[in-house]
């Protein structure tokens, strides 16, 4: 008998006699309240975390103000290729050539107000992982219909398959001295571009 089914036996023995778990109550909160303004309460919690909001397409340009090269995925909408960077598309860019852009511009799967949570599941214009976690800024392109109020109201617009990326301001991280150091999980500059 190996150790993994030695462990497994014994764990059947000891809740041979268990009586069955209590339901759980699942009366949370899933949605906010109608009249709540999920946009102006997503921003709220964008500008708290440090992220730079702005809106409309044209804002893209704005967000991407000093840009020389800027990677974005293979599937990108061609209206949100502006301004004068030079946009070089992820066919497999290396970590090294991710390192070197400026930038990298996506969309997202959905964005979470009450938490200011924008979610990425490799789906439609969001690229890989790697395409948004390596660059030094990530501008993200949210439309308004990609806005829930809660957690529970996004998830569902989620592939669970796929590797996803939840971002909830620029990439930040505490020492044990509360030193509070950016960028190092991720892009140290979060520029949010919401078109209605």
């Amino acid at each position: 008998m190996s150790a993994r089914d030695e462990i497994l036996a014994r764990m059947r023995t000891a809740l041979k006699d268990a009586s069955a778990p209590p339901a759980v109550p699942r009366e949370y909160r899933r949605a906010l309240d109608l009249e709540v303004d999920i946009v102006a309460m997503l921003i709220d919690r964008l500008v708290d975390y440090k992220a730079n909001v702005h809106h409309g397409a044209a804002a893209i340009e704005e967000a991407l103000a000093g840009a020389r090269r800027v990677a974005v995925p293979a599937d990108l909408p061609a209206e949100w290729r502006v301004g004068g960077a030079e946009f070089v598309e992820d066919r497999g860019l290396t970590t090294a050539e991710l390192d070197g852009v400026d930038a990298v511009l996506t969309g997202c799967a959905a964005a979470v107000a009450v938490s200011g949570t924008i979610m990425l599941d490799a789906g439609a214009a969001q690229g890989r992982r790697a395409l948004t976690l390596v660059p030094d800024h990530h501008v993200v392109v949210v439309r308004r219909d990609q806005i829930t109020g809660h957690l529970a109201e996004a998830l569902p617009r989620l592939d669970r398959t796929a590797p996803q990326t939840w971002i909830s301001g620029p990439s930040a991280t505490s020492d044990i001295e509360l030193q509070r150091v950016e960028g190092v999980h991720g892009p140290r500059r979060l520029d949010v571009v919401l078109l209605d």
